[in-house]
């Protein structure tokens, strides 16, 4: 749905052209979550927004919805396998909502696509 789409692929390279805010050293100001906590968090957050907008998805469209974003989850995982189990910072936690944000635009974009 999502995952083989050129806004995906843009949005991994988006990614991985600002991996050094996830360079950032441990200091203060650190969330309670890790890196990986809280992408899962925010694209759960956004996949629910989704789905709750879409009502007319049927069982199989919402677990095609799921299985893409554990797909992307294991993306984000061997991407950031260095600093996910690291605190989140101020500045990590803005981007991974940003971020997740960009990936529901995705999905929005798709199910227009194909409820039309």
């Amino acid at each position: 749905m999502v995952t083989d789409k050129d806004g995906y692929t843009h949005l991994i390279q988006y990614l991985t052209e600002n991996l050094g805010i996830f360079e950032a050293p441990e200091g203060r100001g650190l969330s309670d979550e890790t890196v990986m906590e809280l992408f899962e968090e925010q694209l759960s957050a956004q996949i629910i927004m989704v789905c709750g907008q879409n009502p007319e998805l049927s069982f199989a469209q919402r677990n095609m919805i799921i299985r893409e974003v554990d797909a992307i989850v294991y993306d984000l995982e061997e991407i950031l396998a260095h600093v996910g189990k690291k605190k989140a910072t101020p500045e990590q936690t803005h981007f991974i909502a940003d971020f997740s944000g960009l990936i529901k635009n995705l999905f929005d974009q798709e199910i227009v696509k194909h409820i039309a």
